[in-house]
């Protein structure tokens, strides 16, 4: 907070000469210094003689954020903005009002703005790093499917490197159908069972040749 002999010079400064610039100054320390309401009370009055003095717009919307009153500080960043488009403190204003309505899409945009201004700021990348997180997670990707085609083609081709196993180790993959069997039983109700079943030792199968060739 700073000190009463500042304040009340500028203060003084500023009674003798309402229209001294010694205002934005004012304001600041009443800000800093948690007198919030003054901050703003000074800056609209200063800024009715200098509406182009940003950085008193600038302490009117902090204030203004400071107070719970969102939409008018907005309005005022806003106003800075059009006039001056890198203004860090105008940024980064936008950004909190933002994150603190639950807009983190607009946050993020607005606190990635300033960090592209304040590039080691290690605040606002930590806020851009936890925003991020929660608004883009990381995405696997889905595992690859081997259709049957290819499954066949990975069984019967063995890598130049790699010997073959002995004979006996060599998986064997049933057959889909069993034609001779399915004539004898001659009862269509089974044959969806044996279908799933063959179907069930031909993945298996195949899992179990993928895993002894990469092992």
């Amino acid at each position: 907070m700073a000190s009463d002999s500042r304040l009340q010079d500028l203060r003084r400064r500023v009674q003798e000469d309402p229209s001294s610039i010694a205002f934005a100054q004012l304001a600041e320390e009443y800000r800093r210094g948690g007198q919030l309401q003054e901050a703003v009370d000074v800056c609209r009055a200063g800024l009715t003689i200098h509406p182009g003095y940003l950085s008193a717009r600038v302490t009117l919307g902090r204030a203004l954020i400071e107070l719970q009153q969102p939409e008018d500080a907005q309005v005022e960043l806003e106003r800075v903005l059009k006039s001056a488009a890198e203004n860090l403190a105008a940024i980064r204003g936008l950004a909190e009002i933002h994150h603190r309505r639950g807009s983190l899409a607009e946050a993020l945009a607005q606190y990635r703005a300033a960090l592209a201004l304040a590039r080691n700021d290690p605040d606002l990348e930590q806020t851009v790093s936890d925003l991020a997180a929660q608004l883009e997670p990381v995405t696997h990707e889905p595992e690859e499917e081997v259709s049957f085609d290819q499954a066949a083609s990975e069984l019967s081709v063995q890598p130049a490197d790699v010997p073959s196993p002995p004979a006996q180790a060599e998986p064997s993959l049933p057959p889909l159908f069993n034609s001779s069997n399915d004539a004898a039983a001659g009862s269509a109700p089974t044959r969806p069972v044996r279908i799933v079943a063959a179907l069930e030792s031909w993945l298996q199968a195949i899992h179990a040749s993928r895993v002894e060739r990469h092992a």
